[in-house]
Order: C-alpha cells, then structure tokens, then sequence
C-alpha cells in the first residue's frame, strides 16, 4: 500500500512538473535536442553560451532581458533556447562539460556572454550579446538578425 501510494505521488508530482515546464520557456541544454525541436516547430535556436554563476554580463542578460516577460513571450512564440553554460561552482557532469567545450569550439566563442543565433539545421545566423536598450530593443534586435 505505501509503495502505491508513493508512486502515485511521484507520478502527480511529475505531472505537475511538466506542465510547469510546458507553461514557460524551456532552456535546453543539449544541442541535438534542440535542433530537433526547432526543425519540427520551425523556429530558430537562441544559444546562449554562459558563466551562469560568475560572469557578471550573463547575469545581466539573464535578469535584464532574458528572464523579462517580454522576450518570454517572444521566445515563446520563435525560438528554441538552448544554454551552454560554463559555470564554475554549479556542477556539471563530464558528458555535458565536453558538449559545452565542442559547441564553444564549433561556434568560435571566445567569451562570454555570447549570443549565437542558427537556423534549425543548425546552421549559423548571426552572433550577438548583451545589448543595452532592454527586452523590447533587444527581441527587435534578434528579429532583425533573424531577418537578415
């Protein structure tokens, strides 16, 4: 009767989680994934190589436009979100340490925070970063490279 009871618990609590997922923008972090994901729901990829933990530009970003309703809406609607992150004291596992390592290399990213706009194959758009102007200058300006 507990083990019943427990998995029935597990089983609602992944429900909820899921749909908590499914109502916000979700950040992928692995690149197949998200390729796959944008081919099928024709979007762009949005990937944001990242210090998460140290960098204080990717902080910025983060807070000053990608957590903002407004690009949450707008990613919403166009983009697949891919992080690669880079931290220092959040933990990684060694797969995902050499998958950022192969995107970083691939993409020629030399610092941080960089924006790296591609295709849904995956196929490169444009390279951008932190822009000061807030969320609606900063979707205008990834609407415009998307569009070039």
């Amino acid at each position: 009767m507990k083990r019943t009871l427990s998995m029935l618990v597990f089983g609602l609590t992944l429900m909820f989680i899921q749909q908590a997922q499914a109502a916000e923008n979700i950040w992928h972090v692995d690149f197949d994934l998200a390729k796959k994901i944008a081919q099928q729901e024709n979007k762009s990829i949005f990937a944001n190589f990242s210090g998460s933990d140290w960098c204080h530009w990717c902080k910025k970003l983060d807070k000053d436009i990608l957590k903002t309703e407004e690009f949450q809406t707008y990613a919403k609607d166009n983009l697949v979100l891919l992080l690669v992150d880079f931290p220092k004291r959040t933990k990684q596992t060694k797969r995902q340490i050499e998958h950022n390592r192969a995107l970083a290399n691939e993409f020629n990213v030399r610092g941080f925070p960089t924006v790296i706009l591609l295709k849904a194959n995956g196929t490169l758009i444009s390279v951008t970063g932190y822009r000061y102007g807030g969320p609606k200058a900063y979707v205008e300006h990834i609407e415009k490279l998307i569009k070039d």
